[in-house]
């Protein structure tokens, strides 16, 4: 039994909506398990995964009767085969967030669709919360981001480059079982630091250096994002004292992320002081994690998400001092109803690497 799509339908009913077109591979994979591309159909009775030949072999061997998934190989079918698939439908939902003018258009006229309903967020909300298997396999990610991260203590040397270092990132992701990388490795050093999205260059680490670390493994589909912010050689009193700032701000935003809290006021907390040290908050406090990198909800100062049971998001204050450096400390955070559960793990304390 797929537990997933039966539970979309239920909220396709409460919607009154009789059919779903997926086109995203990502929400594909999410109620499929398979990591292609195609086109995924809904509506009451069945459920129809439309790929090509790149795909239909995998489809065929993992897909089995209990999920409820009917396979076809879009080359062995014309347009006129999708005619009745949507006939009895009056209403169809699609992913407005992912489908292009023209291949909404596209759609319409393939399925002969009488109403098409935007209704993405239909999808979004339920991939919001985690089942038990989705956080045993971030929790997978979270742990191989954090060994690689005590390997990075001795690995790390003056002389080399921001490129190699994110470079054996994801090298050893692959080495330990991870599909890779969740997302484009940010690693910055010195002024570079400053910025808070910066892409790797050719710099050399120096003695003196501060080095900014966004990474996060991969695994079965699920990402990991973590950030440590270290030092080479020395740390000066005032990047101690930013530092402490910075985590002692993540610490108690994380206090407070438990289930029904309001991302609205944990985000004005950290804003408040920061501003009360004279610093500014200049980017969201986070995100959710799960198939994407970044999900739902997102905090932010101006719109108010509540935080639900199962949720997995980040928790990820920094301070960026233009063409000085920049500390950022980040770790994912698995929403409870008391106490939330940290899932990366690595040491946040001021960590000085020799080099």
């Amino acid at each position: 039994m797929n537990t997933r799509i039966r539970k979309f339908k239920e909220s396709m009913k409460n919607e009154n909506l009789d059919g779903f077109i997926i086109k995203n591979p990502i929400n594909i994979r999410y109620f499929t398990g398979l990591n292609l591309e195609g086109t995924f159909l809904i509506n009451k009775t069945e459920n129809i995964l439309l790929t090509d030949g790149r795909y239909i072999e995998e489809a065929h061997q993992l897909i089995t009767i209990s999920d409820e998934i009917i396979v076809h190989d879009i080359a062995q079918y014309q347009e006129y085969d999708y005619i009745n698939i949507f006939a009895e439908c009056d209403k169809v939902g699609f992913e407005d967030n992912y489908i292009t003018y023209s291949n909404y258009t596209k759609l319409i006229r393939t399925f002969r669709i009488k109403e098409a309903v935007e209704a993405n967020l239909l999808i979004d909300k339920m991939r919001e919360i985690k089942d038990d298997n989705e956080i045993k396999n971030i929790e997978i990610a979270c742990n191989i981001t954090d060994e690689c991260f005590l390997y990075l203590q001795d690995f790390i040397k003056i002389g080399m480059t921001e490129k190699q270092i994110a470079f054996e990132i994801y090298k050893f992701f692959i080495e330990h079982k991870a599909e890779g990388i969740a997302f484009d490795t940010i690693v910055a050093s010195g002024k570079n630091s400053s910025k808070p999205h910066a892409i790797p260059t050719d710099k050399k680490i120096e003695f003196g250096d501060i080095i900014l670390i966004d990474f996060g493994a991969k695994y079965k589909g699920y990402c990991a994002d973590m950030t440590r912010t270290i030092f080479v050689g020395k740390v000066t009193d005032i990047q101690k004292n930013i530092y402490k700032l910075v985590l002692d701000t993540q610490n108690r935003a994380l206090n407070k992320m438990k289930s029904n809290a309001d991302t609205k006021e944990i985000s004005e907390y950290v804003k408040n002081e920061f501003s009360f040290n004279n610093f500014e908050f200049i980017h969201a406090l986070g995100h959710g994690v799960g198939l994407d990198i970044h999900e739902k909800p997102f905090f932010s100062t101006r719109f108010n998400n509540k935080l639900r049971l199962n949720m997995v998001v980040t928790d990820e204050p920094g301070i960026y001092i233009p063409n000085e450096f920049g500390i950022r400390i980040e770790d994912t955070v698995l929403i409870n109803n008391m106490e939330p559960r940290v899932l990366t793990k690595s040491n946040k304390n001021i960590t000085i690497i020799k080099g």
